[in-house]
């Protein structure tokens, strides 16, 4: 019987070869011997990873003394020839990282909230001016000039908001100049129940007439997507898939059922259009709560299959592994993942899911972040943006029509809720958040075409003027808590997407208690 490592003698002859120069091959390079040609000026370890750096024509001189440097201590200069590299290979599959929040953790001051605040009122402030209603926006300082009945307008951050003993909704409005008082009358019935939504720190434009101290409103209006943004469809019929929240190393992680989903991205499983489906699945979204994480909340190690961070880690990163290597995976945290849990999230720590890094088809990214897919000649291709949604539930409780629709159970309603206030956590107290004093990274500062969330577990997906929303479901069982609470988590499902069409398919994997 032949010995199945044995190597062909055209291999081993070609092994020679590169040994000869000082290069030693990795066996994950051994199918493409034949199209390889040694180089005295390339690393000595030759293997999947150098190959695509190599490709990239890295001056391997510069590279191998800062890897030296990086073992040193010094891994700056390394880390960042080794992630143009990467932006380079990904640009190539028309992929294109536009946000991706890495700055280091640093002390925070008062005056940094201070000047987190003013960045976010100027840049929202920006897209409201674009308004022609809003145009001509008055500074609140100024209206003390102004005459009694007078129309004003104004755009400005929702300090306070009351009811009066009336009925009416009472405002505090507050810009860089100074505050003050508006009130939404309930004769006006629409207008009314539009300002029952409104949230304490969200920024507004506001028309109405002038009284003493006080400004009637008479429109409402918010940053919101642009009427004119188009539902952009892609030249080809190629698939995104989104995975939400596996919390692998849960004792209550849907092993069986994320092995159909192995088995279904490797055309195993399904009917005729379900395989072709897969076969055509380009992208994959992992987002957030990879893991189910250690020390989370109180008594957490009860409910752990996997003890251990790393190997919670090791154990995803051998299940995305068996994903087809053509298939690009974006993973970006959540706040089960080891990390800041205080938005906006870095990516991953490297000290934990470095076998996450390692996975050659796997960019990890912060939460938020934003990047592009699909680009082709002649196509610009897609906007996603990415957000594990820690805010989604604040919302949920706090915003009446949401409230009163179902709450956490339409997540569509939330999403578009974020999407008309252009920001992800309007509110100061929704979210744990770093003040930056250069940006509010929160702001969606660029529309998206697709805006993509997991974290309440719950699938929903719908449009919103050319903005394809949709919420992940997760691959962690329906637990007792989440029932005495009244939760109705939606596990198991798998969205996916036809860039051709935006169409949205969810292909359901689920065999535990259905809901």
């Amino acid at each position: 019987m032949s010995d199945p490592t044995a190597v062909s003698p055209m291999k081993e002859k070609k092994i020679l070869e590169f040994l000869e120069k000082g290069i030693l091959v990795s066996p994950d390079l051994e199918e493409e011997l034949d199209q390889l040609e040694p180089d005295a000026d390339g690393p000595m370890l030759l293997d999947k990873e150098n190959k695509e750096l190599l490709d990239k024509g890295v001056d391997w001189e510069s590279f191998d003394k800062a890897k030296v440097e990086a073992e040193k201590g010094s891994p700056k200069s390394y880390e960042k020839m080794v992630e143009l590299a990467k932006d380079d290979a990904l640009a190539e599959k028309g992929i294109r990282i536009l946000r991706n929040y890495t700055k280091k953790s640093r002390k925070r001051t008062y005056g940094d909230f201070v000047s987190h605040f003013n960045q976010r009122f100027k840049a929202l402030n920006a897209m409201l001016r674009h308004r022609s209603e809003l145009q001509g926006a008055t500074a609140i300082a100024r209206l003390a000039g102004r005459g009694a009945n007078e129309n004003v307008a104004l755009i400005a951050m929702v300090k306070e908001k009351s009811v009066t003993k009336n009925n009416n909704i009472m405002l505090v409005l507050e810009d860089q100049t100074g505050e003050f008082k508006a009130i939404i009358t309930n004769k006006k019935k629409e207008l009314f129940e539009r300002g029952r939504d409104l949230v304490n720190d969200e920024v507004v434009g506001v028309i109405g007439a002038l009284g003493d101290g006080i400004i009637f409103v008479n429109e409402l209006y918010y940053p919101d997507i642009p009427l004119t943004h188009e539902l952009k469809k892609g030249p080809e019929e190629e698939y995104l898939a989104i995975i939400g929240d596996p919390q692998v190393g849960s004792k209550e992680f849907l092993v069986e059922d994320f092995k159909k989903v192995i088995a279904w991205f490797n055309g195993k499983l399904g009917n005729e259009e379900q395989r072709q489906i897969a076969a055509k699945t380009k992208y994959v979204v992992v987002i957030g709560d990879l893991v189910e994480g250690v020390g989370v909340y109180p008594g957490q190690e009860q409910d752990l299959l996997i003890k251990d961070i790393k190997e919670q880690y090791d154990e995803c990163a051998r299940l995305l592994e068996q994903l087809p290597s053509h298939i690009q995976i974006f993973c970006i945290p959540g706040n089960h993942d080891a990390g800041r849990i205080a938005e906006p999230q870095p990516p991953l720590y490297k000290d934990f899911a470095k076998s996450i890094y390692d996975l050659p088809n796997v960019t990890v990214l912060s939460s938020p972040s934003m990047l592009t897919i699909g680009a082709a000649d002649g196509f610009p291709g897609f906007t996603l943006l990415l957000y594990h949604g820690y805010s989604l539930i604040y919302y949920s409780d706090n915003v009446p029509s949401i409230r009163e629709r179902g709450g956490q159970k339409r997540a569509e309603l939330i999403m578009k809720f974020l999407l008309q206030r252009r920001h992800l956590a309007p509110t100061h107290k929704s979210n744990l958040y770093v003040p930056d004093p250069d940006e509010d990274p929160l702001v969606i500062s660029t529309i998206p075409d697709f805006f993509i969330t997991g974290h309440i577990h719950r699938m929903a997906s719908a449009t919103y003027r050319g903005v394809t929303m949709i919420n992940a479901s997760a691959w962690c069982d329906v637990t007792e808590d989440q029932e005495k609470r009244g939760l109705e988590p939606q596990p198991g499902r798998l969205p996916v997407v036809n860039l051709q069409t935006r169409d949205v398919k969810v292909i359901n994997f689920y065999t535990g208690r259905a809901r």
